[in-house]
């Protein structure tokens, strides 16, 4: 099969029907052989009796149900785990992806040999309260991945080598960092294409504000676990030496201060009286339970199923 196209729903039974009919025309006329899957998300309205009825006419429809809404994440990744194509389209089902880029994207990664593309949305029919926050959100995604030729990571409109969507797990809210779990996972060769970005056309956009909140605090996570997921000593106890080198430090001079009080003469005064002394305290104990953090984190990790679970490209 030449190409599985991926699309994720939620509450769209209007756009359905159009969405499958323009993708149809698309593969007939460059001849591809092709499946759609269609993840409904836990839809509340006629959205999987249409998806049901498509299928009932084409064989190239297939469809996953979910009991309830899980998030578009957990979508990508059951439709992942079901694509059969060489390449790989994900999509969103509310028409503003166009199917007319799936050529170009397809020739991409069979003939340029892209691991992955993704979409730029360079002209967007979306309110500044949307592309202003996205703007913003890319350029923090691209620092911190270090994938700086992309210009929006978000776009739903992307392209895959089969052994990517095989080899990334999609989880959480993380399929706005595909690209960077691509690149962990060792596809480094991260292209991006222009493509046409459509006017909403039916219904209303399912994603919120808290969208921008939460991406940034996945892509903490995100980069925290590629930098040091199996290896947390390397920043708990390089933190907690530090911190308890810093109190044990605090101690001596803050003893030695009294001790020099004693012996000049001096107002004596208790080691307890002096502020320093609890900031030293408190320096030494918040050290050794960062140490531990990292010491009880490493057992986790050696002792986690998927420790040693590397992505092996071939064998001899």
């Amino acid at each position: 099969m030449d190409i599985s196209v991926i699309v994720p729903l939620y509450n769209e039974e209007e756009s359905l029907p159009e969405l499958y009919a323009w993708i149809d025309r698309v593969m007939k006329e460059n001849d591809f052989s092709y499946e759609v899957i269609f993840v409904n998300d836990g839809s509340t309205d006629r959205s999987w009796d249409v998806i049901e009825e498509l299928s009932a006419k084409s064989e190239t429809v297939k469809g996953i149900k979910f009991r309830r809404n899980y998030g578009k994440s957990p979508a990508l990744f059951c439709g992942f785990k079901k694509a059969q194509g060489d390449v790989v389209i994900t999509m969103d089902a509310d028409l503003q992806d166009s199917p007319d880029e799936i050529p170009e994207l397809y020739r991409m990664i069979t003939e340029d040999k892209y691991d992955l593309v993704s979409g730029w949305k360079e002209k967007r029919y979306d309110p500044l309260s949307k592309t202003i926050p996205t703007k913003l959100f890319n350029a923090t995604a691209r620092s911190v991945s270090g994938i700086k030729n992309l210009h929006d990571f978000n776009c739903g409109l992307k392209a895959y080598k089969k052994d990517v969507v095989k080899n990334v797990e999609v989880y959480g809210e993380m399929h706005r960092y595909i690209p960077y779990l691509a690149k962990n996972a060792g596809f480094s060769k991260i292209g991006e294409k222009v493509v046409q970005h459509q006017a909403r056309k039916y219904g209303s956009t399912k994603f919120g504000m808290s969208r921008f909140v939460n991406g940034y605090l996945d892509l903490l996570s995100l980069w925290f676990l590629s930098k040091f997921g199996k290896k947390p000593m390397h920043i708990f106890g390089l933190l907690g030496s530090l911190m308890f080198f810093f109190g044990f430090i605090s101690v001596i001079v803050v003893g030695a201060s009294k001790l020099y009080s004693m012996y000049s003469g001096l107002e004596y005064r208790l080691v307890t009286e002096s502020p320093y002394f609890y900031l030293a305290l408190t320096c030494m104990i918040i050290g050794t339970q960062l140490f531990l953090a990292g010491f009880v984190g490493e057992l986790v990790t050696r002792n986690a199923p998927e420790r040693n679970n590397y992505k092996v490209e071939k064998e001899l």
